[in-house]
């Protein structure tokens, strides 16, 4: 992926992507808190509540690479990203001792994850690129890892609506949730579930509760694909 933010004032991305959320009543870390707590759900149902090692592919500026260490406080966090102004924004707001940020090249390629976590960067990635983008990810995955898809739900009106309205967003090209699995798949991942978040805006917050039982069908803001890479036979 090129750098999409070079040359651009780096700051307006929280305040271009929170104006298009207002109608939902919720700022990006509403959303980003709500990704992870599904996320714990599906690694606790899949026995793994414990990864040690993770990667937040496309960190940006670290916002959620912060959460995913606060939600696993035993856990080393590495986030990497190809815009070296994001990394550089992410070293100079974030200095703990188990987060670490790097530019995606930076990465040693023998450095392994239990699980990688990817919110909202398919979407931008070409879909010629995006066999190679699931290979690197493969490639850092340690045996039995998980690697987290998040993707912006192209069924939902809403998140159509917003992204059109979020300047870095407007040339995305989207994946359906039939596409994302069929895409995984593909690159031999193993699918192990997927769900969709976020169905009602603050003023339906009463109806929350709902979500739970509601996962399954496709009409969520946001949806998650659970996966683990299989190797080939006989590897």
């Amino acid at each position: 992926m090129k750098d999409a933010f070079a040359g651009a004032d780096v700051s307006s991305y929280d305040a271009d992507l929170n104006r298009g959320l207002r109608f939902s009543g919720e700022n990006r870390e509403y959303f980003a808190r709500g990704r992870l707590a599904a996320l714990a759900r599906g690694l606790e149902a899949l026995g793994s509540s414990s990864p040690l090692r993770i990667l937040d592919y496309g960190c940006a500026a670290g916002e959620t690479l912060l959460l995913l260490a606060d939600r696993w406080p035993a856990a080393q966090v590495t986030g990497v990203d190809t815009s070296e102004s994001l990394i550089g924004e992410a070293r100079k707001k974030n200095r703990r001792i188990r987060c670490a940020f790097r530019v995606l090249s930076e990465l040693p390629a023998d450095e392994k994850f239990d699980l990688i976590y990817c919110n909202g960067v398919f979407h931008h990635v070409a879909p010629r690129d995006r066999a190679g983008v699931l290979a690197w990810i493969a490639s850092h995955l340690a045996p039995g890892g998980f690697f987290a898809l998040w993707e912006n739900n192209s069924w939902n009106p809403g998140t159509r609506w917003v992204m059109s309205r979020v300047p870095f967003d407007r040339d995305a090209v989207p994946l359906s949730p039939a596409y994302a699995v069929r895409m995984l798949r593909q690159a031999g991942f193993q699918v192990l579930s997927r769900d969709f978040c976020f169905f009602f805006p603050r003023r339906l917050n009463a109806l929350r509760p709902l979500e739970r039982w509601l996962r399954g069908i496709p009409l969520g803001a946001q949806y998650q694909v659970l996966c683990r890479h299989a190797p080939p036979a006989g590897a």
